[in-house]
């Protein structure tokens, strides 16, 4: 049993190191495609401000909410190493075929799926028993925001937009241009501490579940608390996989948030990475895990709805849609598939 918490452990940081250059795309697609870092510099900076999200959840929010909420979106006592194993290679497979094919679908939902998916299975799927396996206070939430997390982003982009150019109107254009190049750093750097307080807290809440089964199985009984206190070294690592990942680059989807939903100027990079940051400050505040491609998907839609409607291009948003929509469902069955698969050998 041993070996496979420490399985699960790599995998988990397999999965955050995915993770990071899976949704790089989020924290970079606006300063790249606005040519304001090259892509070498956007990812050096995404990844620095990623890791720096420990120190602002630990020691200016002193707490992880949203690894708590993880860890407990399945109930206890459907909460096994094989349920955990299944639930996290489910999430890998997703992970890798989405960024294959440029698809910026939900890291985090994936994760939620995969749990969820094999903990089904473990309960002999939707039997009385299996009613009982979601914790539906944590994960109904987690669900409404699959669409509130985009709408909010779209919305507080297009206000922001909207006051921006009111504000700026009567301004010099060379100058208003190099003033929002610098913004939009700062926009970015807030955005990549949200994705990264955000992101890096899934991993550590299905480390903190796994270590807890275990634990509990030599009689130990651990609250996440508890767990975030005696294994001080997840968080941390949870934390440097994601930047390091970030590092790696994700050029497949920077390429469709970037550009393909619609052309961004520096004006309007702030707006949309500003509304993200937002958005995920909030959620993480909340201890709701979003999708930070959701976030900034709604965010980049809510920009280019100020110039007009048709700047949008919705036929990738809508493709984009359907990939959210679908995310959960295939990585809960494709993780009850593995469960079974691994039951027969475990």
């Amino acid at each position: 049993m041993f070996t496979l918490l420490i399985v699960i452990i790599v995998l988990s940081f397999i999965f955050d190191y995915i993770n990071g250059f899976h949704d790089s795309a989020n924290s970079i697609a606006m300063i790249v495609s606005t040519k304001v870092l090259t892509p070498f510099q956007a990812v050096l900076w995404a990844a620095f401000f990623n890791f720096a999200a420990f120190f602002v959840a630990k020691y200016l929010i002193h707490e992880f909410k949203i690894g708590n909420t993880i860890a407990n979106s399945v109930h206890q006592g459907f909460i096994t190493l094989p349920v955990i194993f299944s639930g996290i290679t489910a999430a890998i497979v997703w992970n890798l075929i989405t960024w294959w094919f440029g698809i910026p679908s939900s890291s985090s939902h994936a994760l939620i799926g995969g749990f969820i998916g094999a903990a089904l299975a473990h309960a002999g799927g939707f039997s009385k028993a299996g009613m009982d396996v979601v914790n539906y206070t944590t994960v109904i939430p987690t669900f409404l925001f699959i669409f509130l997390a985009p709408l909010i982003g779209m919305i507080i982009a297009f206000v922001i937009t909207i006051i921006i150019v009111h504000l700026c109107k009567r301004a010099n254009p060379y100058k208003a241009e190099g003033w929002f190049k610098r913004f939009q750093l700062v926009a970015s750097a807030a955005f990549s501490l949200g994705h990264g307080g955000n992101d890096a807290q899934k991993v550590m809440g299905i480390i903190g579940a796994a270590i807890i089964y275990y634990e509990g199985t030599l009689g130990h009984h651990l609250s996440f608390n508890d767990f975030v206190s005696q294994y001080s070294w997840v968080p941390f690592t949870s934390f440097l996989c994601i930047g390091l990942g970030t590092m790696s680059g994700g050029w497949r989807i920077v390429k469709t948030m970037g550009t393909r939903i619609t052309k961004v100027t520096p004006l309007e990079g702030v707006g949309a990475d500003t509304a993200g940051a937002i958005t995920l400050f909030l959620t993480q505040k909340l201890g709701i895990p979003v999708s930070t491609t959701h976030t900034i998907t709604g965010s980049i839609i809510g920009v280019g709805a100020t110039k007009r409607l048709s700047a949008v291009r919705w036929g990738v948003t809508v493709n984009l849609l359907w990939a959210w929509i679908l995310t959960i469902p295939v990585s809960a069955l494709m993780a009850g598939i593995i469960y079974f698969i691994v039951k027969i050998f475990v």
